[in-house]
């Protein structure tokens, strides 16, 4: 998972479910939420799920991961004070 608040939403998604629904919910709204938060933050983000058989914890799992790619996204990294990361104009 690679989170990048970039200001140009993109979302690069790798999430097969061994079946389409869980319960009620259908799988297909899983990459729709994550569309969602892309296009509302503004953020690039990159999904890919390795492997998998059960589509609850594959989507646990995605979320466990989103939420710690957030957090080192957001953190302040005392090494860059003053600086802002950006490769803009550089590449």
């Amino acid at each position: 998972m690679v989170v990048d608040f970039s200001g140009r939403p993109g979302l690069e998604y790798h999430v097969d479910f061994p079946r389409a629904r869980i319960g009620d919910f259908d799988v297909d709204l899983f990459r729709e939420f994550f569309q969602g938060v892309v296009n509302h933050a503004q953020m690039t983000l990159h999904i890919d799920n390795l492997r998998g058989r059960n589509a609850h914890h594959i989507i646990e799992t995605v979320f466990k991961a989103f939420g710690r790619a957030l957090r080192v996204a957001c953190e302040r990294d005392e090494r860059m004070q003053g600086v802002v990361p950006s490769t803009k104009g550089q590449l």
